[in-house]
């Protein structure tokens, strides 16, 4: 009798020793995504500052767009990153590699935040900065497809876009803290403090969180799914299967055009357009960026779970659809009578689309790259779509809007990657329901 009294509880308590062990994982894994968007972050922020410290040109149009160059710079050494860390990720291990991208993206924050400016060290000063811009570039090209799949793989049945959904949730803390940081700032400091050494505080911050990341990622194990591969592919297999999926990739790269560009339209550019654009406070735009960067933490995990229960194409339609619909209207809106409470809601309702994007998006990209090469397949794409579309998304609203002499021309930019989205999205779920009906037929 105490043996059969006792048998009901033993898996009561394995499920409850579990949900710790899987928060645990999901706070180690994202924790780098803090540091990442964090310094992305305040480099789009304090865009004039930092232009004016290291990039200091005969009008603030040059100035911002050196600094935006230099700021997407770091996007194009995306794809390389996600090649070489990529493959080394799907070859050695999750664990091993995230603490590498890790690594390489700390040091680019560290320069970043003590190079002197240029009336210091001359060109050099730029160049450290574009320096440190690369390093994180390179690896954050590895980190986003890292994390992902490693959520992926450790996810409980039905329940992976749940799982998923906090890769880029975990982002939306970052921004938050920043622009809390960032407020705090502007209300202690002026703004000649804040022009000549006052920018670099939020970087050192940073900067002290990277020995509590390092030490996080340290505890982390390695997937049971990964470890239960008899063959992890060489450099060469992951570079053979990259070529022979490269309409996987490309495709990839498209859907999450849409993401990557919301996402750095409504966070990192921001601050900017709100002061120099629109000509709002910096307190303003703080509290707007702040207000998206809550918003977006609560939709994507609320896409995730949907297309968990009414599926990823659904989600991803709709959404692009009515940004295609809404986007540009909505920044003609704003631009015509800039206010708070305008920006809030307007950046409050692309908000909501990009999180419930991105929510089905993040983990329908794992599904549809071939598993042996997951880490490196979905980095690519993610990085490509990331420097074509997301990174240069500040310097090319920034001139659009020069250019068009329409304040409301980030909106077109906007519209032209959520189409990108719409047509990815069919072209690849028509081809996977297509390889299923086919996989069924021969079984």
């Amino acid at each position: 009798m105490s043996t059969t009294a006792s048998a009901p509880s033993r898996p009561a308590d394995g499920a409850q020793a579990a949900a710790p062990s899987k928060l645990g994982a999901i706070l180690r894994v994202t924790s780098g995504n803090f540091l990442e968007q964090f310094d992305f972050f305040l480099f789009g922020f304090y865009a004039s500052d930092i232009g004016k410290t290291f990039f200091p040109a005969s009008s603030e149009f040059a100035t911002l767009m050196l600094t935006f160059a230099v700021f997407g710079a770091g996007f194009l050494m995306r794809p390389l990153g996600a090649i070489v860390l990529g493959a080394y990720i799907d070859t050695a291990g999750r664990r091993k590699g995230l603490i590498v991208t890790l690594a390489l993206m700390a040091s680019g924050t560290i320069l970043i935040a003590f190079v002197p400016g240029y009336a210091t060290l001359g060109l050099l000063a730029p160049f450290l900065v574009l320096v440190g811009r690369l390093l994180q570039g390179f690896s954050a090209g590895a980190e986003l497809g890292g994390v992902s799949v490693y959520l992926a793989e450790i996810a409980t049945p039905g329940r992976k876009g749940f799982y998923v959904s906090w890769q880029s949730a975990s982002q939306q803390v970052s921004i938050v803290v920043a622009a809390a940081l960032g407020f705090a700032v502007r209300a202690y400091l002026t703004s000649d403090q804040i022009d000549a050494w006052g920018w670099r505080i939020p970087f050192f911050v940073g900067c002290l969180t990277v020995p509590v990341i390092f030490f996080l990622r340290r505890t982390l194990e390695e997937t049971d799914e990964f470890k239960a591969r008899t063959h992890h592919p060489k450099a060469k297999e992951v570079l053979r299967s990259m070529v022979t999926n490269w309409q996987v990739v490309v495709a990839g790269m498209l859907m999450v055009a849409m993401t990557t560009t919301a996402f750095y339209l409504i966070t990192v550019y921001t601050p900017t357009f709100g002061k120099t654009v629109l000509h709002l406070t910096s307190r303003d735009a703080l509290i707007v960026t702040f207000c998206v960067g809550v918003s977006n933490f609560i939709w994507l995990p609320i896409g995730g779970t949907l297309s968990d229960r009414i599926g990823r194409k659904p989600i991803l339609v709709a959404t692009t659809v009515l940004t295609i619909l809404l986007s540009y209207p909505m920044m003609s809106w704003l631009a015509s009578a800039p206010s708070f409470l305008r920006m809030l809601e307007v950046e409050l309702v692309l908000s909501a689309l990009y999180g419930l994007y991105n929510g089905a998006m993040v983990v329908g990209l794992t599904e549809v790259m071939p598993v042996e090469v997951r880490v490196v397949g979905f980095s690519l794409a993610y990085s490509l779509a990331t420097a074509l579309f997301g990174g240069l998304t500040p310097v090319i609203s920034t001139y659009l809007i020069y250019r068009l002499d329409d304040k409301a021309a980030p909106g077109i930019w906007l519209t032209i990657a959520a189409v990108c989205g719409l047509a990815a999205t069919l072209v690849l779920f028509h081809k996977t329901s297509v390889e299923r009906r086919t996989a069924s037929l021969a079984h």
